[in-house]
């Protein structure tokens, strides 16, 4: 295994944790809190389900490394959408009662990474696609 293959497997296993972390987030707050707050800031409250569940399930794939780009991709799309309706008209790092969006921006520059980088070996997307292709 090369040292791109353990930093690959720790940037996935990273993201997938502070994914799941925000997923329960939501769910701990309740989802129905979750969808207020959503219209509450013009975003369609039903998105607050779709949004938890990729999270929360997303980070779990994440963790264990099974359609690691396709759940990346989902989670860049997530990540765009909470800058521009949310943390883009506060600034990059903030304005003192809410976050900025660098946090986002360096969430996205890693999934876009898990998108373009092979699969690692210690992932199950690795050990899936190796059998098909033998």
């Amino acid at each position: 295994m090369t040292k791109i293959n353990v930093v690959s497997t720790i940037a996935r296993i990273v993201l997938g944790i502070l994914f799941v972390a925000h997923g329960l987030d939501k769910f701990q707050m309740g989802l129905g809190n979750v969808e207020a707050w959503f219209d509450s800031i013009g975003v369609p409250g039903p998105l607050a389900y779709a949004v938890a569940y990729i999270e929360l399930v997303g980070g779990i794939l994440l963790i264990a490394g099974i359609f690691t780009r396709y759940v990346a991709a989902l989670l860049v799309i997530i990540l765009i959408g909470a800058i521009i309706t949310t943390k883009l008209s506060v600034g990059l790092l903030g304005n003192g009662q809410m976050a900025g969006y660098e946090l986002d921006l360096s969430f996205i520059v890693i999934a876009v990474y898990l998108i373009v980088a092979d699969r690692s070996p210690l992932s199950l997307d690795h050990m899936l696609w190796r059998k098909r292709s033998a």
